[in-house]
This record gives C-alpha cells, structure tokens and sequence, in this order.
C-alpha cells in the first residue's frame, strides 16, 4: 500500500473510533478594525458590549470561527469568517471595500473566558459607502469613534493593541499601496481631498507643491483620471475639480 494510500485508511480509522487529540485546542476568533475618514477625521467602528465579559465595555466587532463537529464538518476557513463578520456588522462585502489580515493575538490571559487566539482584519470603507451600523446580537450598540480620541475610551480585551497595529499598518503601507487611498476616498474626489486622507492616515503635513507632483505623475500615468461634474467649494472660490481613480476599488483577500 502507497503512502498516500496508508494515510487515508488511518483517517478513515481515526474517524470510525472518534479520534480525538491529546493536545488542548484553543478557541479562535477574528477581530475586525473597520476604518473610514469623515469630515477629515480617521474614524474606527466600535460596539459596546452587551454579554460578559466586559458587559458595558466597548470592544472591536467580531466573533468565534465556525468549527463544525472537528472531523467531517472543520467549519468555516478563517478569512471567511472574517468576510462574514465584515457584512453582519457593516452590510459590505469584499468588493466594497478593502480587507486584508493584520495580525494574530495570542497572548495568554487576552480573554478571561479561556485560551482565545483572535486572527485581527483591518477593513477600509470609503466615506461615501460608510453604512449605517447596528448592534449585532452581542451588542448594544455600534458607532464610528474617531482614533485621536481613543485614549478616553474603555476597551474590552486587548482590542486597544489590535488597534493601535492597525492603525501602525495602513499609515506605513498607504504611501506604497494605493489601494488603501483609493478604498478611502469617495468614488470621485478632488486633489486636496486625496492629500487629507494621506495627511490623516500618516498623522503628518503634506507640502502643498510636493503632493501637487506627486499628484500630477499619477494622472500622466493613467492612474488617476477626470471625473464628471465639480465640488462646490465651502466658501468663496471656483469649484473644485473632480477626479477617480482608474482602477477599480479591490480587496486584499
């Protein structure tokens, strides 16, 4: 008999005598740090938690991955649990906005329910498609809380470290992976528009003239183009140019 032959008769016992391993098994969960910038403000979904444990406490939307019986039915992959958790909270999936894996945190004692391993996603929602949340069935309460004032929230488990990588992650990778603009923007958008999302993701001043070149390449390239219609300006001035991205806004799963 094959190896390969060999290893299935082995499962096939396995299974027939209920097979169980010697080793404990963690619980995993995903963590879901949605992003959006409003009103020129990095802002982050919250919901406030409605069970124990840190009842009142808010936390990061997300929940336990789907494991089935752990022999013929092993649950749900990872990333389609957190693809899940993205639309029960927020109604979006994939192709509206940009997702991608951040992290794993394993840290023991993260949870005082038991041995917890949570696999963290950031997601970035463009302003224009930030839907109106509700709380999900643990939860008695959702909102958009803007990060600068994070310090004078209380919150649950270690979603504040969760967070804070998040936050380290897209400030570091928008200025080399457009996607994280492009998902971060309203479909069309004017120049100064697209330099205050890249001043409030990084947390620094953008010289006027230098994003103007930078802005300039990427429309020789074909990489921004022009957009129909004009932005009324606040107060007195002509009305802004609009511009889009030329590529379609895609998902980093």
């Amino acid at each position: 008999m094959g190896v390969s032959g060999g290893r299935r008769k082995a499962k096939k016992t396995a299974r027939k005598a209920g097979f169980r391993y010697d080793y404990a098994r963690p619980s995993v969960t995903v963590d879901m740090v949605v992003f959006t910038v409003v009103d020129l403000d990095l802002k982050v979904l919250l919901i406030e938690r409605g069970v124990p444990p840190f009842e009142g406490e808010w936390a990061l939307p997300g929940g336990f991955v789907r494991v089935g019986n752990g022999v013929d039915d092993q649950g749900e992959a990872v990333d389609d649990a957190a693809v899940r958790e993205l639309q029960e909270e927020t109604g979006l999936s994939p192709q509206d906005v940009f997702l991608e894996q951040l992290y794993t945190f394993g840290a023991a004692g993260r949870d005082p329910r038991g041995r917890v391993i949570s696999v963290a996603y950031y997601a970035l929602v463009p302003a224009d498609r930030v839907p109106r949340v509700k709380a999900g069935d643990d939860a008695v309460d959702a909102t958009w809380v803007s990060v600068s004032r994070l310090d004078r929230v209380e919150l649950a488990f270690d979603h504040g470290d969760i967070i804070d990588v998040a936050v380290e992650r897209i400030a570091g990778k928008i200025e080399y992976d457009l996607r994280l603009a492009m998902s971060l923007v309203p479909r069309s958008f004017t120049k100064a528009e697209l330099r205050r999302v890249f001043e409030v993701v990084t947390g620094n001043d953008y010289d006027k003239s230098n994003f103007n070149k930078r802005f300039n390449r990427m429309s020789e390239d074909g990489v921004i183009i022009d957009a129909p219609g004009k932005r009324a300006a606040a107060g007195p001035g002509r009305p802004a140019h609009l511009y889009a991205f030329a590529e379609t806004r895609h998902a980093g799963l």
